[in-house]
């Protein structure tokens, strides 16, 4: 175990130490994943005499610091906007792992200013949102870059086959009902946007 440095013993007694599930759960992120970072060496993980992973928060703290809005991700440009803050970290988590470079919004204004500031390869997009919804921010979009000039995945907290239809037609490449799958998004992503 020495030849590897994320392979130290967790000092017994020191209170802020996760297991493989809490630590999953902490980042929002499946146990597959967390256990994918730790073998990259992505996030330091201790073992028991037993072998079992554990975390420490301020580990996984610094890690959410190092992959949020300023990484240093140099894959394709994706754009999540959603006024929830968590499913909004999820989904970036996720997406980072896979190679993309995230910006967050967390409303259609907010997005908007992005815009303004760069082009994102991708965007993806909540339906229901407070003030200016998705639908309106997909107009102004493509106001701006034309219709498919940005490709654009709608997501929303109800999935019907109406809003699925509504979505294609106003030029969106795909729609997701919520609660979903992140995996489903992500196959989404990368079948538009390949890294």
């Amino acid at each position: 175990m020495e030849h590897e440095p994320q392979s130290r013993l967790a000092p017994a007694g020191e209170p802020d130490w996760l297991t493989l599930g809490q630590a999953a759960k902490y980042l929002g992120v499946a146990q597959s994943t967390i256990r994918k970072w730790s073998d990259q060496g992505r996030v330091p993980a201790f073992y028991t005499p037993g072998g079992h992973r554990r975390y420490r928060r301020r580990d996984l703290d610094n890690f959410l610091e190092r992959s949020g809005p300023g990484g240093t991700s140099k894959g394709p440009l994706v754009l999540i906007v959603d006024d929830d803050d968590r499913l909004r970290e999820y989904i970036r988590v996720n997406l980072e792992m896979e190679g993309y470079a995230v910006r967050e919004a967390g409303s259609a204004d907010e997005g908007l200013d992005v815009l303004e500031e760069s082009t994102p390869d991708l965007v993806l997009l909540d339906v229901m949102m407070p003030h200016v919804d998705g639908w309106e921010m997909l107009r102004r979009l493509q106001e701006r870059h034309g219709v498919g000039g940005i490709p654009v995945i709608m997501f929303s907290g109800k999935l019907d086959e109406r809003s699925a239809l509504e979505a294609t037609s106003r030029g969106a490449q795909g729609f997701i009902g919520k609660p979903f799958n992140p995996q489903d998004l992500i196959d989404q992503t990368k079948q538009l946007l390949p890294t």
